[in-house]
C-alpha cells in the first residue's frame, strides 16, 4: 500500500517540476528491459513480438541521468524480466547502486523468482494474478496458478509482495473478488487495475464498458480492502461515462522505457518522445520538445484510465481535499471534475454512490 509520505513526496514533486520544467524529476521510472515472456495472454500481445533487450549497459546509462534522483522508483519488468540474460547483473547492480527498485513478475519461473528476490531484495515484488486457476489458464494461455501461490507462499514474509489484477474483458468482478481475498489470505497488498489499450502491447479487444448501478453493484464489498483501488474502480464509470475530467499530471513526473529503446510520452498515447539509445534520457525527457508536448496532454488529455497514469492524479487529489476545498485546489491543480454534477463533493460522491 501506499504510505503517507509517498502522497506528500508526490505532491512536492510536481509543485518542483511545475516550477521548474527544465530540470524535472521522475517521481517514477518503468523500465521494460525485455519483452520475452513465457507467458500467452489473451490481452497482451507483447510475446508475439520480435525479441527486444536494454542491455545492462543500457540500463546502467539511463540510471546515471540527472532526472533521476535517488527517491526515483525505478521498476524492472518486461515481458518477463527474469527472462533477460543479464537479469541477475541487472539485480546485483540495483542493489549495489539504487536500491530504491522494484521487480514485477508473472511468476512462471518461480524458483528464479525466488531466489533472485532473496538474493537482490527489491524493495516490492509484483506478482500478475488475475483469477482462480481456471481463469489464469484461460486469461494467460499457460497453467500457471500454482507457481504465483509458491511464490507467495516462500517469500510474503521476507519482502512486501502485491498481487496485480486487471480486470478485462477476460474475467470479471468474481475474479477480483477472488484474487482479494487471496490477498487478505497471504496478507499481502494488491493492485487493481482495467484493461486499455496499449499500443506498444498490441492490445486488440475494446475497452470494458462501465454502466452506471449496473457497473457499480458488480463491484466486490472486499475491494474495501486498500483505498486507491476502490477509488479508481468506482471512477471508472464516471470517466468511461464522460462525467469525469483529471488533468494528467504523472506525464510529467512518470515515465516508462520499452526494451527497444523508445520513451512514449505515456502508456497510453502512441507519441514517442526519443530513443536512448539515439540520445540520454535527460536530453528526451527535458528536451523543449518533450517539455511543450507533456504540458499540453498534461492539460488536454483524459483519454485513458491506465493506473499507472491516473491512480497518481486521484491520490494526490484524495489527500490534498481532505484539508483543502476543491476551488482552492483548483487554483494550483486546474480544472477538474469527479462526476456529472460538479457540486457534489468527492468524499459526497462516494457516500452517493457507494453503500
Amino acid at each position: 500500500m501506499y504510505k503517507i509520505q509517498d502522497y506528500v513526496g508526490n505532491g512536492i514533486l510536481m509543485l518542483r517540476n511545475t516550477m521548474f520544467p527544465k530540470s524535472k524529476k521522475l517521481a517514477q521510472l518503468m523500465i521494460y528491459a525485455t519483452n520475452r515472456c513465457q507467458s500467452r495472454c489473451r490481452h497482451c500481445s507483447i510475446w508475439q513480438k520480435p525479441h527486444d533487450v536494454l542491455s545492462k549497459e543500457e540500463i546502467v546509462s539511463i540510471m546515471s541521468s540527472q532526472c533521476i534522483g535517488r527517491n526515483t522508483m525505478v521498476g524492472l519488468e518486461g515481458g518477463e524480466f527474469v527472462l533477460h540474460p543479464q537479469a541477475a547483473e541487472i539485480l546485483e547492480w540495483f542493489q549495489a547502486n539504487h536500491p530504491n527498485y522494484t521487480l514485477l513478475s508473472n511468476g512462471l519461473f518461480p524458483q528464479k523468482v525466488i531466489d533472485l528476490t532473496r538474493r537482490y531484495r527489491p524493495k516490492h515484488l509484483y506478482l500478475s494474478l488475475d483469477g482462480n486457476r481456471e481463469t489464469y489458464k484461460s486469461m494467460r494461455g499457460v497453467d500457471g496458478y500454482d507457481k504465483v501461490i509458491k511464490v507467495v507462499e516462500e517469500l510474503k514474509d521476507e519482502v512486501p509482495v502485491s498481487f496485480m489484477f486487471c480486470l478485462s474483458p477476460f474475467n470479471g468482478f468474481k475474479d477480483m473478488e477472488y484474487v482479494i481475498d487471496i490477498a487478505i489470505k497471504y496478507a499481502v497488498d494488491i493492485r487493481i487495475g482495467i484493461y486499455g489499450t496499449m499500443a506498444y502491447f498490441d492490445t486488440t479487444a475494446d475497452i470494458l464498458q462501465a454502466n452506471g448501478a449496473e457497473y457499480i453493484s458488480q463491484i466486490p464489498d472486499n475491494i474495501r480492502y486498500t483505498q486507491e483501488n476502490y477509488d479508481f474502480i468506482v471512477l471508472y464509470d464516471q470517466w468511461c461515462n464522460g462525467n469525469l475530467r483529471l488533468r494528467c499530471h504523472s506525464i510529467t513526473n512518470s515515465l516508462v522505457i520499452h526494451p527497444d529503446g523508445n520513451v512514449p510520452i505515456c502508456q497510453n498515447l502512441d507519441i514517442i518522445l526519443g530513443n536512448i539509445k539515439k540520445k540520454s534520457l535527460d536530453e528526451i525527457f527535458n528536451s523543449a520538445e518533450s517539455i511543450a508536448a507533456q504540458c499540453r496532454h498534461s492539460k488536454e488529455c483524459n483519454g485513458c484510465w491506465i493506473n499507472f497514469h491516473r491512480k497518481y492524479d486521484i491520490i494526490l487529489l484524495r489527500n490534498i481535499e481532505k484539508v483543502l476545498p476543491k476551488r482552492i485546489v483548483e487554483m494550483f491543480y486546474g480544472k477538474y471534475q469527479w462526476c456529472a454534477d460538479s457540486h457534489i463533493t468527492y468524499r459526497n460522491f462516494f457516500k452517493n454512490i457507494v453503500k
